[in-house]
């Protein structure tokens, strides 16, 4: 099953602790990667977690969801708002929320409300993959440098395979490190693009890194065994992927 990633925010501790134990105890597709009391706390995780699911408190003092959702440049989770005041629902819907619970929250409709945001997620990235498919169809058999296409939380970027020098893997995020010196932070894991970048040249030699071997400088072996590359990084290779890795680069 492919968790969801759930970011809580209320301004009353107590009913984002009830949140939290309904999500563990009858939601096993998600996972709660944190909670926040105000909207300026919800920003800070939102950024640092880029969580796929947001379970949001309208009223809070301050800064009410729907303003914190407003001071957003944009965003790519799913909302589902949690309250207790039903005079809200419009506005909810307008904002495009998957679902809209009330307090006290019932088990049942929020089991529901999260099945719809987990199939919502699937769909986005059924879409995703398609519009990848379309560009590269688009580009024609003749194309010489394919790209693929990298959804980051504010763009989908179609990078050329020749300008990524390597990627770099963190829990369920992948860094993409391009010759220009960027860097593209992506909410997939690195295991799904290994397949993708085999055949263009990438070397998968740690569990945590995939590199273009265009850019191995040299195999450095003083304190371990690491891959120069020419930005100057090092990359470790694990005792696995050792004698891959010789044949790969024909040693």
């Amino acid at each position: 099953m492919v968790l969801m990633k759930a970011l809580l925010i209320d301004d009353e501790q107590p009913n984002l602790e009830n949140l939290q134990a309904l999500l563990k105890a009858y939601c096993p597709q998600v996972n709660i990667c944190g909670t926040a009391l105000n909207a300026g706390t919800a920003k800070n995780l939102l950024q640092a977690h880029q969580p796929d699911l947001v379970f949001l408190d309208i009223q809070m003092p301050q800064q009410n969801g729907f303003d914190l959702l407003r001071s957003l440049p944009a965003y790519n989770f799913e909302v589902i708002f949690v309250t207790a005041y039903d005079q809200y629902a419009i506005q909810a819907l307008r904002f495009a929320a998957v679902d809209y619970l009330l307090k006290p929250i019932a088990i049942d409709e929020l089991q529901a409300a999260v099945e719809r945001a987990h199939q919502q997620r699937q769909l986005k990235e059924q879409n995703q993959l398609l519009q990848n498919l379309l560009h590269l169809l688009k580009a024609g058999p003749q194309q010489e440098e394919p790209r693929i296409a990298l959804a980051t939380a504010k763009e989908t970027r179609f990078v050329k395979t020749s300008e990524i020098i390597r990627c770099e893997s963190s829990n369920n995020y992948t860094t993409f490190h391009l010759s220009g010196g960027e860097t593209l932070l992506v909410c997939k894991p690195i295991f799904g693009y290994d397949d993708l970048l085999k055949g263009y040249g990438f070397i998968r030699c740690h569990q945590s890194h995939l590199v273009n071997k265009n850019f191995i400088k040299s195999w450095k072996k003083e304190f371990g065994d690491f891959l120069v590359l020419t930005d100057g990084s090092e990359v470790p290779i694990s005792r696995a992927k050792k004698e891959e890795l010789k044949k790969a680069l024909r040693l």
